[in-house]
């Protein structure tokens, strides 16, 4: 028996019949602000949405946005298997104006931005900039191993 596209999108799915595994998960949005949004904040929206998946809306933005992405951020995320190059530093004008569930700072004092968000966290975390390669995959990495606690924190 074949059904039409209608008439499978008008069926009613009690969603209380349906096993917890197969329940929608609900998007959580997670915003990482930063200053200049060429470093941290863009590499914690990439390891947001490597391990976020679809369960979340991850954006990085800036109070005083950069030119451009870090090359370094760049290569460093590379070797973890994701592309940076198609990024670009954002302000927060440039992000959706909502409450997050979860907003993230990267250390930056009083430059931090104020964003409206049900949980908040400031994660210290040095600026690896001016960092050799070595250092700068330690930043990376602990930035990543930040981002899972916050997304295992969040479910």
């Amino acid at each position: 028996m074949e059904f039409s596209f209608a008439e499978i999108a008008s069926k009613h799915i009690d969603k209380d019949a349906l096993k917890p595994e197969d329940q929608p998960v609900a998007t959580k949005r997670l915003l990482f602000a930063c200053v200049e949004n060429s470093n941290r904040s863009q590499m914690a929206e990439a390891f947001a949405r490597i391990h976020g998946c679809e369960n979340v809306e991850a954006y990085s933005a800036g109070s005083q946005p950069s030119s451009e992405v870090n090359p370094k951020a760049i290569t460093a995320m590379r070797e973890v298997g994701y592309d940076l190059s198609g990024h670009r530093p954002k302000s927060l004008d440039e992000i959706p104006q909502v409450e997050y569930d979860f907003v993230a700072t990267m250390g930056c004092g009083d430059a931090c931005p104020f964003v409206r968000a049900k949980q908040r966290e400031d994660w210290q975390i040095p600026d690896p900039k001016n960092l050799p390669p070595a250092d700068f995959n330690e930043v990376r990495d602990l930035i990543e191993q930040k981002v899972r606690n916050a997304l295992s924190a969040m479910q």
